[in-house]
Parts: structure tokens; sequence; C-alpha cells
């Protein structure tokens, strides 16, 4: 029992330890992007290394994700003759929901990872103490360009992700299962409104800067060597792919 109450106890206290830091690096992060000059060229790295270099897992995510959801979406129609309405389900799953949080978990495991593993290595091969040596900022020459990359771009990757899931349900419903091509466009564009792509939009916003707070914080406070860098990077992707689920169900409620 006392054993029981002692590790609950332990890691409400490791979560709130986490939860503080989590906070004033984001303080930090905030009040570095004001400093002159910005970092543009390191940032336009991140951009690239954080939206170039992740299409190819969002493409194949988002094309499958559409497709499956027609298939099943279809058998479950068309016990009700409502097959026409599969492009529209596939259309507001993906733009409100599947399109912001399936594409920002699997960049939180591409991303979140690379640079809490690249920060943590700095961090033990002393290079961030060597940063601040020479009198810079690591908060503002490392972890501004990773978040401010990771902000913009990740809107872009889902709207890429919203537009392949439906056509992925779109290759399913018609070319495999023979729904018209003229309901199935119909039906997407008569139900789908603007809200439900530009909420998606906002929530891929606060996705990205998730995904590059917690990545950045793990690599930025990493010990043990090694051994510790590899506990960062799991920490890193588990600990943004929960905060992703739960803040997604607190946007939905204050969006919706």
């Amino acid at each position: 029992m006392i054993s029981g109450l002692n590790w609950i106890g332990t890691g409400t206290l490791s979560y709130l330890d986490e939860a503080g830091t989590s906070l004033l690096l984001l303080i930090k992060v905030l009040r570095a992007l004001f400093k002159r000059p910005f970092p543009i060229r390191l940032t336009l790295e991140q951009m690239e290394e954080v939206g170039v270099r992740s299409l190819p897992v969002v493409i194949i995510t988002a094309i499958f994700t559409g497709a499956v959801l027609a298939l099943q979406t279809y058998s479950g129609f068309k016990r009700f003759g409502a097959e026409g309405l599969v492009g529209t389900v596939v259309a507001l799953s993906m733009t409100r929901e599947l399109g912001p949080v399936l594409a920002s978990i699997m960049v939180a495991g591409r991303v979140g990872s690379s640079m809490a593993a690249e920060l943590g290595t700095m961090r033990v091969t002393e290079q961030i103490d060597a940063l601040i040596t020479m009198a810079t900022d690591p908060v503002h020459y490392l972890v501004v360009p990773r978040f401010v990359a990771a902000f913009i771009m990740l809107p872009f990757l889902v709207v890429f992700a919203d537009l392949l899931g439906i056509i992925g349900g779109y290759i399913v419903a018609v070319k495999v299962l023979g729904t018209s091509s003229t309901i199935y466009i119909n039906r997407t564009l008569q139900y789908l409104e603007f809200s439900d792509v530009s909420v998606g939009i906002v929530k891929a916003a606060v996705f990205g800067m998730i995904i590059a707070l917690i990545g950045c914080q793990m690599g930025f406070y990493t010990e043990g060597g090694a051994e510790g860098v590899g506990r960062a990077t799991t920490k890193a992707v588990v600990g943004a792919s929960i905060l992703i689920l739960i803040s997604n169900y607190f946007l939905t409620a204050f969006l919706f």
C-alpha cells in the first residue's frame, strides 16, 4: 500500500517537474523570438527538415487512412442505402480529426525524435555549454529555429494530408467499390465547409509547437551520455504524441 502511494507520488512529482520545465522553456522561446538577428538560415533549414523531408511518411499515412475510411464507411452505409455519403464522411473526418492528428503524430515520431537526439548529443558532448561560453544564447540559436519551423510547416503538411486522404477515399470508393464519381465529388463539396479545414490548420499549428517544444526540451536537458540520449528520444516521441491527443480533445471542444 505504502509502496503504491510512493510510486504514485513519485510519478506525479516527475510529471509536474516535466510540465514546469516545458513551461519555462516555452517562456524562454517566446522571449528569444524577438531577439535580433533572427536566425533565418537555420529556420529555413529546419523548415526543410520538418516539412519537405516529412512528406513521404505523411503521403503514405494520409492516402491509406482515407482509403481505409472509405472502405469501412461504404460497408457500413451500404446497409442503409447511404453509400453516397462516403465522400462526405471521408472529407469531414480527414479535415477535422484524422489529418491533423495522424500527420502530427507521424511528424512527432520522425522530427521530434530527431530534435531530441540532435540536441541531446550536443548536450552530452558539451557543445551547448560551449555556445554559452561564447555568449551565444542556445535557446535563440537552437530551439527558436525548430520551434518556428514546426509552427509554420505543420499546417502545410496537414492541408496536404487532408487532400491526399480525400483522394485516397475517392480511389477506393469510385475505382474499387463503384460509387459514382459525380456523387462522391458533389457530396464532398456540398458538406465540407471552410471552418472544417481552418480548424484543422489551427490544430496543426498547436501540434507543431508541441512537437518542437517537447523534442527540444528532452534534448536540451539530456543527462547520462549516450544512454540518456536514447531515453530523451523515446520520451520526446511518447510525450509529444500523448500531448497531441490530449490537446486535440480540448481544441475540438473549444473550436467546434
